[in-house]
């Protein structure tokens, strides 16, 4: 299992690869089952927020039917191809975006942001970051109106430039300004599909106008060495990443 060169320039160049069918029928089925078990028997409605800045069925967050995902599909292998070497990974995010007509209450939109860095439920000095980001599609991503991830290409690039030269500890704001009108791509696919976004790609979601649950499991991966050098590599897009330093060195970047 491993990347294209194509896939591998796409990444360095957008910060984003997908590889499609990745995840086999067999392993999203279990998974996709006890998520949905969970939300008709255990999920409370009153905690819709909390979830959605966190996770939902945190009590599902190790479970192997979902960790399989990750471990047994080859997605692994490919986050370990970008990174080198990968710390171990020990749970899993779930992220559901439920259909807004089935609310009392409003589901909260993400702005556009970078994961772990002055989040509103995070103390503005505490960092949670990470290398990569792994999300299986564990639901049908067929219309952007239906809760889609929106990311914005190269964005990461932008955002290493400016926590290198405006942002400091302690800045609540989570991007800067001409990032956060961005609408970004709707990240759409099937179930099986796995996302590979680097950390520092800016993302939002918004409301599901659909009838339907937008259901993705996320895998937070770092490099062994990340948590030593987590500001400087806030700055530095490719400091987790040296199997790509040849291709940083001649890929264009985005648009």
């Amino acid at each position: 299992m491993s990347l294209t060169p194509e896939e591998k320039t796409c990444f360095v160049r957008d910060g984003v690869a997908v590889r499609r069918g990745l995840v086999p029928e067999d392993l999203i089925a279990p998974a996709a089952s006890l998520i949905d078990g969970w939300v008709r028997e255990q999920m409370d409605s009153s905690q819709i927020s909390a979830y959605t800045q966190r996770t939902f069925a945190p009590e599902l967050g190790q479970h192997p039917d979902l960790l399989a995902l990750f471990s047994n599909s080859g997605a692994e292998e490919l986050a370990t191809e970008l990174l080198g070497d990968i710390q171990p990974v020990t749970s899993t995010q779930i992220q559901i975006r439920l259909p807004e007509d089935a609310l009392a209450t409003s589901q909260p939109e993400k702005a556009m942001h970078v994961d772990g860095v002055a989040c509103p439920h995070l103390d503005p000095e505490e960092l949670r970051t990470f290398s990569l980001l792994v999300g299986v599609v564990l639901s049908d991503i067929s219309d952007p109106d239906g809760g889609a991830l929106r990311y914005l290409p190269g964005g990461h690039q932008t955002m290493a430039r400016w926590f290198g030269t405006e942002w400091s500890l302690g800045v609540t704001e989570q991007v800067p300004p001409q990032i956060d009108t961005e609408s970004g791509t709707p990240f759409l696919g099937k179930p099986g599909d796995v996302l590979l976004m680097h950390h520092l790609v800016p993302h939002s979601v918004g409301r599901n106008h659909t009838s339907t649950s937008r259901v993705m499991a996320y895998f937070r991966v770092s490099h062994p060495r990340h948590a030593q050098h987590r500001l400087e590599a806030l700055r530095d897009p490719w400091l987790d990443y040296p199997p790509l330093a040849a291709v940083t060195a001649t890929a264009p970047t985005a648009r």
